[in-house]
């Protein structure tokens, strides 16, 4: 048995030698005791910063470059969702008192809840809280996610009382229809509740934006409306034309594809009734998921693994 250790191990492949005083081969037992004893020829104060230390250096002192994983899976897309509205803008009002900021808060943080639960999605949300976010900053917060879809959800009001059903839009210059070009023109005036630091674009601005959006962008946010009433279609009722477009300052983002969903109406009692209750959201959110995953598997090249 050696008690004492003259000089540096030099580890190559499986064998071990070390020069010793009578310069003999040490056997792996030998080795192992003598590092022992080494060890406990260590200071007690550098031995706590050893054993404390989170930064582990190879014995060989030589640093290896980090190992490359060819044909790794992408990242798992993600998908921004922005619950409409939010702390001084209350958004619309239902009949019995319902405000559409907490029912749009509610329903897509189930959806949120049911997109991670699925194991094949990130979720980022523009708001988890009762706070009020220009509409610039919701498409300025999915652009620095680099989030590959925006589903921006809602449930406004009309002035036809009568109207009910969830509907689903796309931007463009110009609206498909009056009602909708009054829908647009109510949401685009959110940015009022900002006071003087915000304010709403002129319509010469927004048609500038809406000129910039790509064209792959315009597809892949056709697509994802086409999913969401495909989805929605003998699960949850549907105006009579549901896929709809305007120009909404919201959906602006040149390069995300971008969706605003209609639940429903506050402004129609059972649509209001419905919206209130968290069975009928988790159905809603239910649709929406299925409508995601839909516009996904038709991108392979976007989806981990």
């Amino acid at each position: 048995m050696f008690q004492t250790l003259s000089c540096v191990c030099i580890v190559q492949g499986h064998e071990t030698i070390e020069k010793t005083q009578d310069r003999r081969m040490l056997t792996r037992r030998t080795v192992l005791e003598g590092l022992a004893c080494l060890s406990a020829a260590i200071p007690l104060d550098a031995t706590a910063r050893t054993k404390h230390s989170t930064h582990h250096l190879p014995t060989s002192g030589t640093l290896h470059a980090p190992a490359v994983h060819r044909n790794a899976a992408p990242p798992k897309p993600l998908v921004m969702l922005d619950p409409g509205h939010g702390g001084k803008d209350p958004g619309a009002i239902g009949i019995s008192g319902t405000y559409e900021k907490h029912i749009a808060e509610a329903a897509a943080t189930e959806l949120q809840r049911q997109l991670l639960a699925s194991g094949q999605y990130r979720v980022a949300m523009t708001r988890s809280e009762d706070r009020f976010i220009p509409l610039q900053g919701r498409v300025e917060l999915a652009q620095q996610h680099q989030a590959h879809l925006f589903i921006s959800m809602h449930a406004d009001a009309l002035h036809d009382r009568d109207v009910r059903g969830a509907s689903v839009y796309t931007l463009s210059s110009g609206a498909s229809d009056a009602q909708t070009a009054a829908l647009a023109q109510t949401e685009n005036s959110a940015d009022r509740f900002g006071g003087p630091a915000f304010h709403g674009m002129s319509l010469d601005v927004q048609q500038i934006l809406s000129s910039l959006v790509s064209e792959e962008t315009r597809r892949g946010s056709a697509h994802m409306a086409s999913s969401v009433v495909g989805a929605f279609r003998n699960r949850i009722g549907l105006l009579t034309h549901p896929s709809r477009h305007a120009a909404f300052v919201v959906l602006k983002s040149a390069e995300i594809p971008s969706v605003l969903v209609e639940m429903g109406f506050m402004s129609n009692r059972l649509d209001e009734a419905a919206l209130r209750q968290a069975v009928h959201r988790t159905q809603v959110a239910s649709a929406m998921k299925t409508a995601v995953d839909r516009y996904f598997s038709a991108q392979p090249r976007l989806m981990a693994g």
